[in-house]
This record gives structure tokens, sequence and C-alpha cells, in this order.
């Protein structure tokens, strides 16, 4: 795709209104096209960048659970108390990580699993790029060979092991 870019002087009225769009208030000024800057760095220089007022872009975290570390999750809980009043408190849950999806997309997950009282399983879904989840600490590292470890639910019946991992 070639552009020709001609300079303001050469530029009827018409076409200076038709590079500005109604919702932009800034001018587009295109300059012509040298050896040292080529013709797509000056059209991808005056095209304003759009940012939505609503997207974060996810930030990194310290921690990175992976798939057969025993981890403690802080997640921020708030409650209502009789009074109406908003109480928040860190509420810890610990367990092995079974599960990552997504990677670290902003949409990425871990599933934790601990056994509760009674012998029965528990699993949680954390989102990765949340402020409610303030800290994930790695307890311990099992050595696995898979990603995901859903035998993990069926480990009490059928004797299922993993191994430490010596660090």
């Amino acid at each position: 795709m070639t552009m020709y870019l001609m300079t303001d002087e050469q530029k009827t009225t018409e076409e200076q209104e038709a590079t500005t769009t109604p919702h932009d208030t800034t001018d587009v000024a295109v300059a012509p096209a040298t050896e040292e800057a080529p013709v797509e760095q000056i059209v991808a220089s005056a095209v304003p960048k759009v940012e939505r007022a609503g997207a974060k872009v996810p930030t990194a975290r310290d921690w990175d659970p992976r798939p057969g570390q025993v981890v403690r999750v802080h997640v921020r809980i708030t409650e209502t108390t009789k009074k109406g009043q908003e109480k928040e408190r860190v509420q810890v849950f610990e367990g092995t990580v079974i599960a990552r999806r997504h990677g670290g997309e902003a949409g990425g997950t871990f599933t934790v699993r601990k056994v509760a009282k009674g012998g029965f399983g528990v699993e949680r879904i954390f989102p990765l790029h949340t402020p409610t989840v303030t800290n994930v600490e790695v307890v311990k590292e099992y050595r696995v060979r898979r990603a995901k470890l859903h035998y993990l639910r069926e480990r009490l019946k059928k004797g299922k092991k993993l191994r430490e991992t010596t660090a």
C-alpha cells in the first residue's frame, strides 16, 4: 500500500476537515515523508491512541501458582454487620493447586483444592489478577508430571500420592 502525503499548502480545507474527526479535539498534522522517517512511522504517529475508561491492564504479581504447589491464598472479604456497617477481613484458604487456566492473561485463573473436616474436598477458583486476592504463599512444592491434577479428587480412595521436590 503506497501513501502519498501532501504538504499543508497543497491540502484544501475540505481535506483537512476529513483528516480530523468531530470527536477528536487534537489537530492531526501530517509531515511529509523524509529519508529519516518513513511513511509508516509518520502515519502511525498521527493516529491518536484510544484507551478505554474501564479497562485495566493486569499488573505483574509476585506469585505464580503452578500445579503441584501447596499454597495459602489470602482473600479479602467484606462483610456487613447487623448495624449495616461494612467490615473487611482477610481469609486464608490453604490447599493444592490442581489446575491453571489461560496462563497469565487478564482472565487467568487457578484452582485450589483442600480436604476439609469429614474427609470431603473443597475446591475454589481464584482469578490471577484481582484486587481481592492479596497474597499467595507457597508452603510446599510437589513434583508433578501433569498440567491438570484432577486425579487428586479420588486420591484417598486409590492411594495416589505426590512426591515432594527437593529444592
